[in-house]
């Protein structure tokens, strides 16, 4: 699998923070992390996976998606965006690699809900979850309520809180906007004109 890079920030990258994500549409939560990440990372990656492992793409098409996250980026001057061809966190982990180097290191970043999907995944017969762990870490945004880290994980997975970020999910602004309701509060202001457009 390549990652393919359609925008790439103007730095130079030791440590990559990559968040890969359906954004449907993109929120204010996951600029949050983006940005809570390059406290210790050089570089944010958003990346978009053309297919996800858990739930099949729907609405928004994936082109519409990607002209969301180049124009969010454009904002952001370490934010970088790129697609991938599936969702896998081990996939997107070396695909990175094989555009970053062998020697970036990695932390993928996930919400509470995508957390505990990952962990507790059936990978069949490839690397278990903790066997991935050894080619990136994570840092997990707690939503709602904490997320347990299982004890042989936390030499790898860290946990952050974004404040007033509880209630911020791509389903809420969705919800809100089939029901007419303002959705400010909840998505970056460089897009809204745009997602109240797509997703009227």
């Amino acid at each position: 699998m390549a990652l393919e890079v359609h925008r790439r920030a103007a730095v130079s990258t030791t440590r990559l923070a990559v968040l890969p994500a359906a954004f449907d549409p993109p929120t204010r939560a996951h600029v949050a992390l983006a940005e809570a990440a390059l406290a210790n990372c050089d570089e944010t990656l958003l990346v978009l996976p053309r297919v996800f492992p858990h739930k099949p793409y729907e609405g928004v098409p994936f082109d519409a998606r990607l002209q969301l996250l180049l124009a969010l980026a454009d904002a952001h001057p370490r934010f970088s965006v790129g697609s991938v061809s599936d969702g896998l966190f081990v996939s997107i982990a070396r695909a990175c690699r094989a555009v970053y180097g062998s020697r970036t290191e990695l932390t993928l970043l996930c919400g509470r809900d995508a957390a505990e999907r990952v962990v507790h995944w059936d990978y069949g017969s490839g690397p278990s979850f903790a066997e991935q762990l050894r080619e990136f870490d994570m840092l997990v945004a707690r939503r709602d309520q904490a997320f347990e880290v299982p004890d042989e994980l936390r030499a790898r997975v860290r946990t952050t809180e974004l404040c007033g970020c509880d209630a911020l999910s791509s389903t809420a602004v969705r919800q809100r906007l089939r029901d007419g309701r303002p959705v400010d509060d909840l998505i970056p202001s460089e897009i809204a004109a745009s997602i109240a457009r797509l997703y009227r």
